[in-house]
């Protein structure tokens, strides 16, 4: 049975992990503030991007352009988004089993992947998978210039044409307890995604300066690195919104738990007390028999 020491430093130590847990909870509610409004204020600007492109890419002059040309070779690339940190519920999780899932459910006779995050870099750095790059150490300074590298990465492994597909997966950031991984072809870049997503109208003619061709050369590689960026800012706002969820429910848990070990040592302190005065009565009547003897 537990002493009252024992039960008190018990319970010390849960009060110093509610303590921290509590903090972690402040800290990320705060960074998901700023994430949030980043998230919500770039969707409608990637909408906009694929509703533009829907009308340039429906036209015969975009037919021929590298970036939309469907190959039908094996080598397919997945980039697959995580956190540096755990300590966020499924966050982690979720997304590892569904890109193993995805790779195993592949056709492609050669997959690579491209890693972003410590947790899913470790994870397959322990697997007989190719990992062609990984980016770590970003996410507190997230800016458009990690998705330009990381795009224009991928981008030009496709126009050198060492691969035929590459796709993204990542936690798309739907509320602060809800995170849905999410799987995205980005190239070649689909034409349903352009032509006929939701962001599409009626058909615009347009007057072209200088070209077509040379406004669509432009586009389609800001369309892919708004694509990679928008990825970037959902799993970070997903991480947060996981991270404060978890940590919300750890220090819940702590403190039914300090109750549960108040009871304890309550008990056993009045069992404590209780002994003491029975030994002490004891004691008075063994004294009170000697005497009269």
């Amino acid at each position: 049975m537990a002493t009252l020491r024992d039960i008190q430093r018990r319970i010390r130590s849960v009060q110093s992990t509610q303590k921290i847990t509590r903090a972690m909870k402040l800290v990320a509610a705060a960074k998901l503030r700023r994430a949030q409004e980043r998230i919500l204020a770039a969707r409608p600007y990637a909408t906009k991007m694929a509703e533009l492109l829907g009308h340039l890419v429906s036209g015969a002059e975009s037919a021929g352009h590298p970036l939309l040309e469907q190959r039908e070779g094996p080598r397919r690339q997945i980039v697959i988004i995580a956190a540096d940190r755990g300590l966020a519920g499924a966050f982690n999780s979720n997304i590892l089993r569904r890109a193993v899932d995805l790779i195993r459910e592949s056709s492609a006779a050669e997959v690579t992947l491209v890693v972003v995050g410590r947790k899913v870099r470790d994870f397959f750095r322990r697997r007989p998978h190719t990992i062609k790059r990984d980016m770590i150490g970003f996410w507190d300074r997230l800016a458009y210039s990690h998705a330009c590298e990381l795009a224009d990465y991928f981008m030009q492994e496709y126009l050198d044409n060492e691969i035929d597909e590459v796709y993204l997966l990542y936690n798309e950031f739907r509320s602060v307890a809800v995170q849905r991984p999410v799987r995205v072809k980005l190239l070649p870049i689909p034409q349903a995604e352009t032509g006929d997503g939701e962001g599409a109208a009626e058909q615009v003619d347009y007057i072209y300066e200088p070209s077509a061709e040379a406004i669509l050369g432009d586009l389609l590689p800001r369309h892919v690195r708004m694509q990679v960026f928008r990825a970037l800012m959902e799993s970070l706002a997903g991480e947060y919104g996981a991270r404060m969820t978890a940590m919300e429910a750890a220090t819940k848990n702590a403190k039914e738990m300090i109750d549960v070990l108040s009871i304890q040592y309550n008990k056993a302190r009045q069992e404590k007390i209780t002994k003491e005065l029975l030994d002490i009565v004891g004691g008075a009547e063994a004294l009170k028999q000697a005497s009269a003897s």
